[in-house]
């Protein structure tokens, strides 16, 4: 009889400690967090990075890269999956925010089949000049390539990546509020457009900070803006673009979702883990070699985050004119 009350008092208090955040929903086996992208990409190399981080919080995160159809593969796969946290995945701005309006069909609801966890990180996006033809055109500031372009229509024109690319939406968005018309070029992929650009095929790119760096620093090309509202600390002497045009943001971003319906406390133990990975000083130095900027929330603000970025670029993608199928 004692030890019955003994044993009974025991499991009462080994379920009042386990109501806390520590004991929620403790996994039984590894967390799958799918990667919509290929491997040894900027998204991969910070998941795994990540995961390694967190193993201790949530035991072991085997990251799976499922690639195909602009990341609407592998978001597909996290809005599929049971809901119970062992599977989460990456949300990008592609996946999230431009796919859902540059596709004629999309695989799931950007909006309703994620339970948001939190964002990781942004890469600002820079506006270069062939560093040549700014001079030419004696163009050394933001505010002197406005001036020309509203001067010259059409004088002026810009490499992507390919219609609907992050490259061509920027340029798309900065034209419209900047009140400037310059031509898109799309090339087939990043690396083409930026060949271009040094080549002075093209006159500006709107480019990924972390590929155009090595460019800037070896003078090859002019930065004359970032894209993030900020400055960025990779870049301290160059203004953001808000400075000018207010409000005016384009980076690069992702972060962690699981599938809706996700219970809250299993959400909340995720974000926890991942938000403490991505505080940690070490993480930080590593990211910021790839120009990226931890930027933690909670589950509440990254979902108004993405909410905002999927309205904003439905307009964005509607005047460009890209489609996908």
């Amino acid at each position: 009889m004692i030890k019955s009350s003994v044993k009974a008092l025991a499991l009462g208090l080994l379920s009042l400690v386990c109501t806390g955040l520590a004991c929620a929903q403790t996994p039984s086996k590894p967390i799958r967090l799918i990667v919509p992208y290929a491997a040894g990409g900027p998204i991969d190399v910070t998941a795994r990075a990540l995961a390694e981080r967190v193993k201790d919080s949530l035991g072991t995160v085997i990251i799976e890269n499922r690639p195909g159809a602009g990341g609407n593969i592998g978001a597909d796969a996290v809005a599929k999956a049971t809901p119970d946290g062992s599977v989460i995945g990456i949300a990008a701005t592609a996946t999230h925010a431009v796919n859902p309006w540059l596709y004629n069909r999309m695989p799931y609801h950007a909006a309703t089949d994620f339970a948001p966890i939190t964002q990781m990180l942004r890469v600002p996006n820079v506006l270069v000049m062939n560093a040549e033809t700014a001079k030419r055109l004696q163009i050394t500031s933001l505010a002197d390539f406005l001036r020309y372009a509203r001067a010259n229509p059409a004088k002026l024109n810009y490499g992507s990546g390919g219609n609907g690319s992050a490259g061509h939406l920027a340029g798309e968005l900065f034209k419209s509020r900047a009140g400037i018309f310059a031509v898109h070029i799309p090339y087939n992929g990043g690396n083409p457009a930026q060949l271009a650009l040094l080549a002075g095929q093209v006159d500006f790119n709107f480019d990924n900070l972390a590929t155009a760096a090595p460019n800037i620093k070896s003078g090859k090309l002019l930065a004359l803006a970032v894209t993030t509202p900020t400055r960025s600390a990779a870049l301290p002497d160059t203004p953001a673009v808000s400075e000018v045009l207010k409000d005016f943001s384009v980076d690069t971003w992702w972060g962690l979702v699981a599938p809706a319906g996700t219970p809250a406390a299993v959400v909340q133990r995720l974000n926890h883990a991942f938000v403490q990975a991505l505080n940690a000083p070490e993480t930080k130095a590593r990211f910021a070699n790839l120009m990226a900027e931890p930027v933690p929330t909670s589950p509440a603000a990254f979902g108004q985050f993405m909410a905002a970025e999927l309205s904003k670029y439905e307009a964005v993608v509607k005047a460009s004119g890209a489609r996908v199928d």
